[in-house]
Parts: C-alpha cells; structure tokens; sequence
C-alpha cells in the first residue's frame, strides 16, 4: 500500500514536484531566498578585484559581512620586455618575489628553476607557498609578513656588489627596493604583472553610504588606501573613516594614521585570520 503513494505530487504555486526527489531541491531554493539576519558587522576590502575570497570566508566566521572595496584589478604582462627582464631576474644570485600573483605571473611566463648557490625569498608564507607549488623547494621567508620582516633576513643583511632579482609589479613594497640598494645590491627587476586602477563599485559605495553597524578596514597595502581615499564620493568617505583599522604592520598603522584616521589597531601580520583577530570590539 505505501508503494502506491510514493509518487505522491507537491502543488504548491502552479509547481508539480515528486516527493523525495524534487522536493529537496524546492525547499533549499525556497530557504535561500528567505531573508537572512544581517551581520552586526562588517569587513571592508581592499583587495584587488576578485581577490575577496579568503577575507570574506574569515569575516563569515566571525559573523561579519564583507564590503568588497577593490582600488584595481590584476592584469598579467607577458610580452616580450617582461620576459627578458624576468629571466635577467631569475639568473641572479638571490631573487625575491613580493606576492603569490608575482609567482603565478612569473611561471606562466617562463618555468622557475633554481640554480646552484642561489637563494630564494618570499615577503611571507603564501608567497612561499607558491613558490613551492612551482618548483622551488627552498624558499627563505620571514615569521613577519611584511617588508621589513624580509629585509630582517640574514640572507639580504650583506649585499654588496650582489644582484638580486626583484619580481613584483610596479608600485607597491615601495621599502623594499630602496633598502637593498643602500645595502648595496644590484637590482635586477622584473615587473610581471600590474595593477589596472578601477572605480569603486557602485555596490560597495553603496554599502558604504547605508553602513548603521561597526566596521573595521582590513589594511595590507597603503598604495590601496590612498587610491580608496582619492576616489571614493564624499558620504562614502565619511563612512569610511568611522571604520577601524587594523594595520597589517606598524609602517601600515602609521600611513593609516598620516591619513586622517584616528582608530587604528596592529595586527600579527597581514592573514586573514590575522586581521580578523585584531579587529577586536569593533564588532559589537
């Protein structure tokens, strides 16, 4: 007798759905499009555009929203000029990269080896880590993720007459180049990627405008932020800079507060989970 109610039809709004089979996918369509709880906080990012993931999966688990904020979008070089500079770069004696993106960038341009006697550097654990995941087995990175934990490193103390390939992108870790060269280095630079200036979006302005809860800045670049603060419409900016900082390091906290911006907080360095502990109270 139950084998004959096991077709039994769900009518609900002109829609026909078999029990146990359709209904499942009809009730989680349904619940997603039930209205959630806001979150009683949020996270703005200044990542670059498409780069929010890690940050917005770490904001959601300590209940906070993200307000995905890009100043620009990452744009791969691959002609020729980037090419022969990055292999000049990774011929040198020590090569440092300042990002996972330079990384990446790098090796779809040319395989990365490594060569006899020459030393590797990484600004911090992913970078390291994706330099790894490309071949180079021993990378040298420091415990502090910023440039100045790099150039704490006893492989960059003594750089006399040395070279040193430098793979980034122009503009950004602007302290890191100056500081090698007063070291006495020669830098072989290779900018293989490059930061393509885009609008604030009209969503996260938006967002912005409506903010009535606390929201904390999550700050890994000060290029980031003087872009943000020449481009964001004034009612923007004023909400904005009722947000807390919190600094990826001390240089960063004290450009953040040579902006105007009074609540400013250090964080252990520049992860997510970094920057979400430093938030502190700003989420109540």
């Amino acid at each position: 007798m139950l084998e004959a109610f096991e077709c039994v039809f769900v009518v609900h709004a002109g829609i026909a759905l078999s029990k146990g089979t359709a209904w499942g996918g009809y009730a989680g369509r349904m619940q997603a499009r039930m209205p959630t709880q806001p979150p009683g906080w949020y996270v703005i990012s200044l990542r670059p555009r498409g780069g929010h993931d890690a940050l917005r999966r770490a904001a959601a688990r300590h209940g906070a929203g993200l307000i995905a904020l890009s100043p620009w979008s990452l744009k791969r070089r691959d002609d020729d000029e980037a090419g022969v500079a990055l292999k000049a770069a990774l011929a040198a004696p020590k090569v440092v990269f300042t990002s996972p993106t330079a990384v990446r960038a790098a090796h779809a341009l040319q395989p990365l080896r490594t060569h006899p006697r020459q030393e590797w550097f990484a600004v911090g654990a992913g970078t390291a880590a994706a330099l790894r995941r490309a071949g180079i087995a021993q990378v040298q990175a420091p415990r502090r993720m910023d440039s100045e934990g790099l150039l704490a490193l006893p492989g960059l103390a003594e750089l006399e007459g040395i070279g040193v390939g430098f793979v980034s992108a122009p503009g950004g870790r602007g302290v890191l180049v100056p500081a090698l060269q007063a070291r006495g280095a020669r830098i072989l630079r290779a900018d293989v990627y490059e930061r393509v200036p885009v609008p604030p979006s009209s969503r996260a302005v938006a967002q912005l405008q409506a903010l009535s809860v606390p929201a904390v800045l999550a700050l890994s670049s000060g290029e980031a932020l003087q872009r943000i603060l020449e481009t964001l419409p004034a009612t923007a900016l004023a909400a904005l800079r009722r947000a807390r900082i919190v600094a990826a390091s001390e240089r960063l906290a004290g450009f953040a507060r040579e902006c105007g911006f009074d609540d400013v907080v250090t964080a252990r360095g520049p992860r997510p989970a970094d920057l979400l502990a430093a938030a502190g109270d700003a989420r109540t």
